[in-house]
């Protein structure tokens, strides 16, 4: 018996099975191997030498024995889809490189990884390409992810080297042990100085493209915890923190309490939500939209666990231009009607 799940933003699939009464004695990498679709002996090996593999509660090591009736729990990254990656030099802002992982900081309009109607021009395509050039890679190289972000959010991502590093990495990410902090800016005034959403997320049974909050029956468990870093009136620059991370969660978290992200086409925060219906106003706000012609979020650290060493390292990014542009323009309208 199979339970399968996946997660949206960080990559792994979550395997759970009950053992047939009429099972023999049998080693679990080697159960594990016939059952999951593309999973090597020596992939489900690393998984359970990083306490990947719990069988009735307890984490187990490749020579386990099965018997009848044992609940097996694996987590692993996800296998990568049947897709040729094409490498193209693409420039990359790389933040951080050794040879178990590399840190990115992805610009806007950057999909991370192919997929219908974006095929090339990937984070992936750019960093295949620039691992056959890097001292720090072999040859045979390859980029292996581990958590996303949107095509037009900007921000820090990490992405594994060796299939070991993906699966230590995925672990933390499993467990909520990665630090993840994200700047967004947001329609309204909050009322409170910080908060958190707990709320299920699924696909919006309206529209597929996008997700949607929904009953705890359904969906899965998304957990935001919010601050507020400024104030001006009509919007408001808040930090974000994931405990989870679901595909939109920031987007979809913010428009339920009513503050939909700047200028985010898909959750409508590309409309004047708050403010006076003064022309000057309108074309201020039409500025910023130009300005920042996507949701205003930004992925600004990344905390974890060095996958080899075991030391805790972190990252900061700071806000792009458009973000940085747009907020200062925030401020300057502001400060002028207080004047």
């Amino acid at each position: 018996m199979e339970d399968r799940l996946e997660q949206a933003d960080i990559l792994y699939e979550n395997f759970r099975y009950i053992v047939d009464k009429g099972q023999s004695p049998l080693r679990i990498d080697k159960y594990l191997m016939v059952r999951i679709e593309n999973a090597s002996r020596n992939k489900i090996q690393q998984a359970a030498r990083n306490n990947c593999i719990k069988v009735n509660g307890k984490e187990v090591k490749p020579n386990y024995k099965v018997k009848a009736d044992d609940v097996i729990q694996i987590f692993l990254p996800t296998a990568p889809r049947d897709i040729e990656i094409i490498p193209q030099n693409i420039p990359l802002d790389i933040v951080y490189e050794d040879r178990d992982l590399i840190i990115v900081n992805k610009p806007s309009q950057m999909v991370v990884h192919p997929a219908y109607g974006n095929y090339e021009r990937t984070l992936l395509n750019a960093l295949t390409y620039y691992f056959q050039h890097s001292e720090l890679s072999d040859a045979d190289t390859k980029p292996l992810l581990v958590h996303r972000i949107d095509k037009n959010t900007t921000g820090l991502l990490v992405v594994a080297k060796t299939e070991d590093a993906q699966t230590r990495l995925a672990h933390q990410f499993y467990h909520h042990t990665i630090q993840r902090t994200y700047t967004a800016l947001v329609w309204g005034d909050m009322k409170e100085d910080e908060g958190t959403v707990n709320a299920n997320i699924a696909r919006d049974e309206k529209d597929r493209k996008r997700m949607a909050v929904c009953d705890e029956s359904k969906g899965k468990t998304a957990i935001t915890h919010w601050s507020v870093k400024e104030r001006f009136g009509y919007t408001t620059l808040i930090t974000c923190k994931l405990e989870t991370g679901r595909t939109h969660q920031i987007r979809v978290h913010m428009k339920h309490i009513g503050h939909p992200l700047f200028n985010d086409d898909t959750y409508g925060g590309d409309q004047i939500l708050k403010g006076t219906t003064f022309s000057k106003y309108k074309q201020f706000i039409q500025n910023c939209f130009e300005t920042l012609p996507r949701q205003a979020l930004h992925a600004t650290t990344l905390g974890f666990k060095h996958p080899t060493t075991n030391e805790d390292v972190f990252f900061e990014s700071k806000l792009p231009n458009d973000m940085q542009t747009v907020i200062e323009k925030w401020r300057n309208y502001i400060q002028s009607k207080k004047e």
